[in-house]
């Protein structure tokens, strides 16, 4: 069987698939669940075409890796086909371990960061594949030697970000995040083991910073993705506080095991192979169809909030630079109270009426910034050779969220 396949891209056009192990990954059961999880979670309910899954961002990222590591060898830098094969792997399952509607519900199910889920998914899949991702982990894990394949996986010019910029930004259809990511991977190079952008790509990383501050504020923290978000938090931790208290609560064989307990890290080293059978049989699919039935439940609260999912009636957000008052919250927390004729407990009504924050930080200054190489051999932090000002300092935006059937 031929399985050096190519796949038709519509952000990157043909992608070729260089390795069997890496076709035999990608058809493996574990791999093909990430067609089943949206890559930006509840975005489609502002921007329609943002359906696009994180099994089409694991292929991109692969497909730019591969361009990457072809570029780094035309300029000396030693990379053996064992190594290539390994960083291919490491992004192509750099987001095995993420849970339904991505981010979304990363804290809800298990509170686990789902890079840490896919390196117990990656060691799964290396025992079924005989040891044959020994090296993709050492390189996803920061372990092995050569630095700047790492940083190729992992770091604020790797193949991850570079990708889901530019796929991002073409399924929302917000032009402002198209980056020049083929320049810039035709500007890598490595230098003392360190991944670097040569000088002349300095503005095309300018334009990438901008970019990815840009799609933060417009697609990946806009107010009403973050109303959606926080509704659909809200929706799974009142359906597993309901069924914890003996109530009767519809949900899939494997969301129901993860609702029924609150499972930490320590439990997924305990008992890994039962706590990740039941993980990689959840998607966006059981959470869809257990809002759908949610939406009748006797329990008002999420009745209301499901059925405000399913059929995008949003809760209002207001959003500002410092916190509510306490007594902002309290006076809406009663006006909904009343409009649902006192039938709510003070504890319900913190699943209607929420405070919350969220920051963003556009670039990072420290031992992780981006490198610029110059031809004198000298090599500097962009932060200090960039006439763009790149401010670490981290943006903070504070909301509140409540049912539009009261005014704030």
């Amino acid at each position: 069987m031929n399985k050096r396949k190519i796949i038709n891209d519509p952000v990157y056009g043909f992608i070729t698939i260089p390795f069997d192990l890496v076709f035999d990954l990608i058809e493996h059961p574990i791999f093909q669940r990430l067609r089943r999880i949206k890559q930006l979670g509840l975005t489609h309910y502002v921007y329609p075409g943002a359906l696009h899954t994180r099994f089409h961002h694991a292929l991109g990222a692969m497909h730019l890796m591969q361009q990457a590591i072809k570029v780094l060898r035309q300029k000396g830098v030693n990379i053996s086909v064992e190594e290539e094969q390994a960083a291919i792997i490491a992004i192509l399952l750099h987001d095995v371990g993420h849970g339904p509607f991505s981010h979304t519900l990363e804290h809800t199910i298990m509170n686990i960061h789902h890079e840490d889920l896919s390196v117990f998914l990656m060691e799964v899949l290396n025992e079924a594949f005989g040891g044959k991702l020994d090296l993709a982990i050492k390189i996803f894990k920061k372990e092995y030697h050569k630095k700047f394949l790492y940083q190729l996986v992992s770091s604020q010019l790797d193949m991850d970000r570079m990708d889901y910029l530019n796929r991002d930004s073409f399924f929302t259809g917000v032009a402002e995040g198209v980056i020049g990511y083929d320049r810039i991977i035709k500007m890598l190079s490595v230098v003392d083991n360190e991944l670097v952008v040569e000088e002349k790509g300095i503005y095309s990383i300018e334009k990438f910073l901008i970019a990815r501050r840009i799609m933060y504020w417009q697609v990946y923290l806009h107010r009403t993705v973050l109303s959606a978000e926080q509704m659909l938090i809200r929706a799974l931790t009142r359906a597993k506080f309901l069924l914890q208290n003996g109530h009767e609560v519809f949900a899939s064989d494997s969301l129901n095991y993860f609702m029924k307990q609150s499972i930490l890290g320590q439990d997924l080293i305990d008992n890994r192979d039962e706590i990740l059978n039941h993980y990689i049989q959840l998607d966006d699919v059981d959470i869809m169809s257990s809002l759908k039935k949610w939406s009748s439940h006797d329990d008002k609260v999420l009745a209301l909030i499901s059925k405000g999912l399913v059929n995008r009636r949003l809760f209002r957000i207001e959003i500002q630079d410092v916190p509510f008052d306490d007594d902002i919250v309290q006076q809406l927390r009663d006006n909904v109270r009343q409009a649902l004729n006192d039938e709510v407990t003070d504890e319900a009504l913190e699943y209607l009426v929420f405070t919350g924050s969220e920051s963003n930080r556009t670039y990072s200054k420290g031992k992780q910034e981006i490198k610029v190489s110059f031809k004198k051999g000298e090599v500097m932090p962009i932060s200090e050779v960039t006439d763009f000002e790149i401010s670490p300092k981290s943006t903070t935006k504070h909301y509140i969220c409540y049912p539009k059937i009261i005014n704030m």
